[in-house]
């Protein structure tokens, strides 16, 4: 009976880890990895759907399934004199019960960081506060009416485009008030979610986990505030502290020193890095960080003013910060290659 029983939860738990990837040959899929029956199969299906965790759409021969919601909340609440603990305490704490220990913990540090920063940066009015859960993960949208974070950051950092915020906040010790923030918030949350995704202007910031890049796109129509979007598997095996360590000094101070940095988010449509002062752009704030990987995905090449700024010029004057480029492509390689022998030459001299 207990060799049954674990069979059953195997099953269930592939169905409901696949559903959302295979809507419409589910069941083929799991016939094929169990080596059972469609109608095995289907009996397993059909208890999900009695039970209210799979839902399912269409005629036999054109059926569907998708995770079913299983609990909602929603709540909007004035900003001023707003307290990030209190709102978790009275409203969501209790809404996230059944997660695991590791998934609550990161609820907790995700909601309240981002609950602060509309408290302290938004200037606006109004906070809407949406959860969703199904029977594998938690979606929470935290939505203000305020000025927007890209704007501002572009705003009071003297930035010339709201994109460059972007690259600003995926540096991370971005912050606008130095004073009473770190400015790791943002950084952090965005790499301990499975998804995390600013959506403000007219500029849509995502990043997933276990993926080195950020990625960033525009929407047709700008909009008011901010809204940010985090979602997380409810018996997630992964850690806050885990993460926060990739990133973290390992000789004894536990400071925020490595961070990842997606070259391509310096780039407008089908620009090409050549200048010196897009490397500059670049380079900002990167002192502040003891490793700094720039990642190089989608970046076809480069010019030799921007590789000899970066890796000759930058890295002579600030010999304590080591620059670790990687996922180049040949071209892009080539130039880093160039700049670095220049160095060393120079250095021989």
């Amino acid at each position: 009976m207990a060799a049954v029983t674990k069979k059953t939860k195997e099953i269930t738990s592939f169905l409901l880890d696949h559903v959302s990837s295979h809507p419409r040959d589910l069941v083929a899929v799991a016939c094929e990895r169990f080596e059972l029956s469609r109608q095995a199969i289907n009996r397993h299906v059909k208890s999900l759907v009695g039970a209210g965790l799979l839902d399912a759409t269409g005629a036999t021969r054109q059926r569907s399934y998708k995770l079913a919601v299983v609990s909602t909340h929603q709540l909007t609440l004035p900003i001023k004199e707003l307290e990030e603990h209190v709102v978790w305490n009275r409203e969501i704490s209790s809404r996230i019960e059944s997660v695991s220990h590791n998934a609550r913990d990161i609820w907790h540090y995700g909601f309240t960081e981002m609950v602060n920063n509309v408290i302290d940066h938004s200037d606006g009015s109004k906070l809407n506060i949406s959860i969703e859960s199904t029977a594998i993960s938690t979606i929470m949208w935290i939505i203000d009416d305020g000025v927007g974070i890209f704007r501002k950051i572009k705003s009071e950092m003297g930035l010339e485009d709201e994109r460059h915020a972007v690259l600003e906040l995926a540096k991370g010790k971005l912050t606008t008030d130095p004073a009473n923030h770190t400015g790791e918030g943002i950084f952090f949350s965005s790499r301990v979610f499975d998804e995390y995704a600013i959506l403000s202007g007219e500029v849509f910031f995502s990043h997933h986990f276990e993926e080195e890049e950020d990625w960033i796109m525009e929407r047709e129509l700008p909009k008011i505030g901010t809204a940010v979007y985090m979602a997380l598997r409810n018996e997630t095996l992964r850690t806050r502290t885990e993460v926060f360590d990739k990133f973290t000094s390992k000789d004894g101070d536990f400071g925020f020193t490595r961070t990842v940095v997606p070259v391509r988010l310096l780039k407008h449509g089908l620009e090409t890095l050549i200048s010196r002062s897009q490397a500059k752009r670049l380079l900002a704030r990167f002192d502040r960080f003891k490793v700094v990987v720039l990642d190089f995905s989608g970046v076809d090449t480069i010019g030799q003013a921007f590789a000899d700024e970066i890796f000759r010029v930058f890295v002579s004057h600030n010999p304590r910060v080591k620059i670790i480029p990687i996922n180049m492509r040949d071209d892009v390689n080539k130039m880093v290659r160039r700049a670095r022998n220049v160095r060393t030459h120079t250095a021989q001299e």
